[in-house]
């Protein structure tokens, strides 16, 4: 992904982010136009592309904005938490997986099946680095508050791999989010040496 558009956000932009969301989840992302999101919010096509930027940069502003629910359920449960790693990881993992269940944009982009509707695919799977980057950072921060037996490379591979395995599960869940959030929680439990 790339930052094309600064990441301020203006009211006017979050209506858009937001009427861009509804629309996607209710008509896909091929109907999706500056022109459609203009008379939704009520502004010009103009205003709409100064928010914005272009539709490659609406899409990721999109993700984005979704990600920071994600990322702030995260936070919430580390902060539940604070002296249990374990917990920490395991209420983390639901709250993510409990969220994603009732995202519409995400079921949006999940569901696409025609070419024009799968273009935000992408974001979630090959072109996710900064999705990656910012789960990454957020869990990193959180977990430098615990002390870990991990040089700063190992450190990161954990986490690495606990974001892609939580991405994973988002994006085809494979039980109820109680259950994958213990199986999340058992397996960090044992690459970390922490007590289940």
């Amino acid at each position: 992904m790339t930052q094309a558009v600064a990441t301020g956000s203006s009211h006017t932009r979050q209506r858009i982010i937001a009427a861009a969301i509804e629309l996607t989840a209710r008509d896909g992302w091929s109907s999706v136009t500056m022109a459609r999101l203009a008379e939704a919010v009520g502004v010009s096509r103009q205003t709409v592309y100064n928010e914005v930027g272009s539709k490659p940069a609406l899409a990721e502003a999109m993700v984005l904005d979704e990600l920071g629910r994600f990322l702030d359920a995260v936070e919430r449960a580390f902060d539940e938490h604070p002296g249990d790693l374990m917990a920490a990881i395991r209420s983390a993992a639901r709250a993510v997986l409990e969220l994603a269940e009732d995202n519409v944009l995400l079921r949006a982009i999940v569901s696409a099946t025609h070419a024009a509707g799968t273009d935000l695919l992408p974001l979630l799977t090959t072109h996710a680095g900064s999705l990656l980057s910012t789960a990454r950072a957020v869990l990193t921060e959180r977990l430098a508050r615990f002390e870990l037996p991990f040089d700063e490379h190992q450190r990161t591979v954990v986490i690495d791999v606990v974001v892609r395995v939580v991405l994973s599960h988002v994006m085809q869940p494979s039980d109820t989010p109680a259950r994958t959030a213990e199986d999340i929680a058992w397996v960090a439990g044992r690459v970390l040496g922490a007590p289940h």
